[in-house]
C-alpha cells in the first residue's frame, strides 16, 4: 500500500492584515523545515496567490461578503466577518481538507479563526492554536472564569466595577473600562464577549498553542493555562523574515523621497493600523489641527474616507510640514533615521516594529489587547508615553515627555536586545522545532 508523505502544514489566519501577516511570516519558516505551507484566506483578502519567493501557497475560500455588494465596507466590519466564518466557511474548508487529508501534517489556527478548530476536529487532523498578540493578552481572556467567579465583570461582560485590573503578578494594570471586548455599543460589547467565550471553550483542549511573543515577556509560572495546553512562544515573528506582496492595500514610497530631506530624529510618525482610526472625524480633525500646531514634520498615514473629512484647505497649508499618505512601508518609515517618534494605537506587530527600530512611542490605544500593550509599554518597559486625547496640549505635553526622556533610549536598547538579539531568536527557533518534532510523532 502506498504511502503519501505528508509535508502539508493549513495556517487559517484570522482575516485582518495585523494577523494575516504574523502568520505568513509562521509559514516561511515552515519552510525552511521542509513543509509546504498553505494559507487559507477569505475572498475578500487580495494579496499573491503564490509568494513564490518564500514558497508559501495561498487558498481562497469563499466569504459570502460580497453577495450584496457590500464587500468594501462590510470585509472591515468585525460582526460581518464573523457570520462568513461561522456560517460560510467551515464547509468549503471541510471539503478543501477532505481533499487532501492524506497530505496534511497538521493545521495552524489563529484562535480567533477558532471556527476552524472545529473542522479539524471533525476531519480528525492535529491542531494547534496561534496567539499573534502577547501572551499576556491571551491570559487575560483565559481568565474570564476567574473574573466572573470574583464578581470583576457580569455574565455578559460587563465590569461590575470601576478600578484597575492587575494582569499577573508583578505585572502592569488596565483599567476596568479597558478589557479587550469593550468595543462599541452595548450590544456590541455583549455580542463581543460572547465570541471571546466562545473561542476560549473551542480552544481550551488544543495540545499546543504557539505564541507570537518573546521568551521573557512573562514569569516562568505564568506560562500556563487553565487547561492541559502546552505553550510555545515563538516570537515576535516580525524579526525573523520580511515578507513582500503581503499587504492589503499598496504601500505609498514617495513618503520615502520626504523623509530623506528631513532632519535626524526630527519627524513624528502617525498610524493606526489597518482597521482603526481615532475613533471618528471630530477626533482626526482635532488631531490634524495639533499636528499642525506643533510645527513639528509628519507623516500620517490616513486612509481615504478618513482624509477627506478634513478642514477644507489643510492639505495645502501642511504641504511643507507633513506628508498623509493612505498607506505607508511602515518598517521602511520606522527605521529611517529622521524619525524620531512614533503616535501609535499600540497594535502588537506595530509594537515589535517599533522596538525592532528603536523609535520611541506615543501611545493612543483605541480597542482590543491595544490597552494591555499600552500598559506594557509604559508602566512595565517605560518606552513610551500614554495621551488621552489629540488637543493641543496633550499631543505637546506628551511629546515633550517621550523625547526629553533622556533613560529611554537605553531602555529601547536593551528591549531591542531581549526581544530580537540572537538569544531570544535561538530560543524562539527551538520552541518551534520542538513544536514540529511533537507534532511530526
Amino acid at each position: 500500500m502506498k504511502h503519501t508523505k505528508k509535508t502539508k502544514v493549513l495556517l487559517v489566519p484570522y482575516p485582518a492584515q495585523g494577523h494575516v501577516t504574523p502568520m505568513l511570516k509562521l509559514a516561511s519558516l515552515l519552510v525552511n523545515h521542509g513543509l509546504n505551507p498553505i494559507v487559507i484566506i477569505p475572498n475578500f483578502i487580495k494579496i499573491d496567490s503564490k509568494l513564490d519567493h518564500v514558497n508559501i501557497s495561498i487558498m481562497s475560500i469563499s466569504d459570502g461578503l460580497d453577495q450584496d455588494g457590500l464587500i468594501t465596507s462590510r470585509a472591515c466590519d468585525f460582526f460581518a466577518i464573523e457570520n462568513a466564518m461561522e456560517n460560510y466557511m467551515p464547509c468549503q474548508f471541510e471539503r478543501l481538507i477532505r481533499d487532501q487529508e492524506d497530505e496534511i501534517v497538521c493545521l495552524i489556527v489563529d484562535l480567533l479563526a477558532s471556527w476552524a478548530v472545529e473542522v479539524a476536529n471533525k476531519c480528525g487532523i492535529q491542531v494547534a492554536g496561534f496567539w499573534p498578540a502577547m501572551l499576556a493578552t491571551y491570559k487575560l481572556i483565559d481568565s474570564i472564569p476567574q473574573m466572573l467567579h470574583a464578581g470583576i465583570i457580569s455574565k455578559t461582560g460587563c465590569p461590575l466595577h470601576n478600578g484597575p485590573i492587575g494582569l499577573s503578578l508583578g505585572q502592569p494594570t488596565i483599567s476596568s473600562q479597558d478589557l479587550p471586548w469593550l468595543i462599541g455599543n452595548s450590544n456590541a460589547r455583549i455580542s463581543r464577549f460572547k465570541f471571546w467565550t466562545r473561542t476560549m471553550e473551542r480552544t481550551r483542549n488544543l495540545k499546543w498553542l504557539l505564541i507570537n511573543t518573546f521568551q521573557n515577556e512573562c514569569h516562568k509560572d505564568q506560562i500556563t493555562t487553565n487547561f492541559d495546553t502546552r505553550i510555545l512562544q515563538i516570537g515576535p515573528l516580525n524579526t525573523h523574515v520580511t515578507i513582500k506582496n503581503s499587504c492589503f492595500w499598496e504601500e505609498d514610497f514617495s513618503c520615502m523621497n520626504w523623509l530623506d530631506k528631513q532632519v535626524v530624529n526630527s519627524v513624528l510618525y502617525i498610524s493606526f493600523g489597518s482597521w482603526v482610526s481615532p475613533n471618528g472625524e471630530a477626533e482626526v480633525n482635532s488631531l490634524a489641527l495639533a499636528l499642525e500646531a506643533t510645527k513639528r514634520p509628519f507623516i500620517w498615514v490616513l486612509g481615504p474616507s478618513w482624509s477627506q473629512g478634513l478642514q477644507k484647505g489643510y492639505l495645502e497649508r501642511i504641504s511643507k510640514q507633513g506628508k498623509i499618505v493612505s498607506w505607508a512601508p511602515q518598517m521602511d518609515v520606522l527605521q529611517h533615521e529622521a524619525v524620531g517618534c512614533y503616535l501609535t494605537h499600540c497594535g502588537w506587530n506595530s509594537t515589535m516594529e517599533a522596538i525592532q527600530s528603536n523609535k520611541r512611542l506615543l501611545c493612543y490605544p483605541i480597542a482590543g489587547d491595544q490597552f494591555v500593550n499600552c500598559a506594557y509599554i509604559v508602566q512595565k518597559w517605560r518606552i513610551g508615553v500614554r495621551i488621552d486625547g489629540f488637543g493641543v496640549k496633550d499631543l505637546e505635553g506628551g511629546l515633550r515627555k517621550v523625547m526629553e526622556d533622556d533613560g529611554m533610549s537605553q531602555r529601547i536598547d536593551r528591549l531591542n536586545e531581549m526581544t530580537m538579539g540572537k538569544v531570544a531568536s535561538c530560543k524562539a527557533m527551538d520552541n518551534l522545532t520542538t513544536f514540529l518534532y511533537d507534532v511530526r510523532m
